[in-house]
């Protein structure tokens, strides 16, 4: 991170933007556009107040049932608008750095058509500190990772995967990887870096497991 930041810095109250699939982590970087009026006004009032917003998803039951303000996690992370530049057609081009997770206490009301709550930084306090932390298994993790890349098509800088220290790494592809909402969510909620790349670990095996093995088989 360029500059360090306190837990006094965190806002208490923090507008929201739920997107289903998308994923901030701690010191990773998510690129927006933004074209929704309420999105937008939501962009201009956090350039103007500390340029906080919180990424979260929304329930996917709840979203169902509700398009316009569907019910959301309870955990999201809240990122810090580090550049931001106008579209000729009116959009804003946002990129958020990843700062701390936090908990919703509460949801408040509306300002100008976009939602806000009251956040709860405490159980992510440590987020607010690099991870240089070398994780045991990287040749066989690598491994996994390119097998699952392979799958899915994803072409990728082999040699930046190679030499990226572990939590970009491991906060990258859980960020890009196409996982369920919910996968994405359980990455998100884990307890630290060793936990998040033994999760991502998994799906990729599974996914990499399930298409080698194909559909079971029935009998009758």
């Amino acid at each position: 991170m360029t500059e360090q930041i306190h837990s006094a810095d965190l806002p208490v109250e923090l507008p929201i933007f739920p997107l289903t699939g998308v994923l901030l982590l701690p010191h990773a970087q998510l690129p927006l556009n933004i074209f929704e009026p309420r999105y937008l006004a939501m962009t201009e009032d956090a350039l103007a107040k500390g340029r906080y917003i919180g990424m979260i998803q929304p329930q996917e039951a709840a979203e169902e049932n509700n398009q316009e303000n569907p019910g959301v996690y309870k955990t999201g992370c809240a990122g810090r608008i580090i550049s931001f530049s106008e579209s000729g057609d009116g959009r804003f081009l946002i990129t958020l750095l990843g700062v701390c997770r936090f908990q919703i206490t509460e949801e408040l009301g509306l300002v100008k058509g976009y939602r806000r709550v009251r956040a709860n930084y405490e159980s992510f306090i440590g987020d607010l500190k690099a991870n240089d932390e070398n994780l045991p298994g990287r040749d066989e993790r690598l491994k996994t990772v390119q097998s699952y890349l392979a799958l899915k098509n994803i072409n990728a800088d082999w040699s930046s995967i190679e030499n990226a220290p572990d939590e970009p790494l491991v906060n990258s592809l859980a960020m890009m990887c196409p996982f369920a909402p919910s996968e994405k969510q359980a990455l998100l909620e884990c307890s630290g870096l060793q936990e998040r790349s033994t999760l991502l670990m998994s799906l990729m095996n599974m996914a990499v497991h399930d298409k080698h093995e194909g559909p079971a088989t029935q009998t009758h």
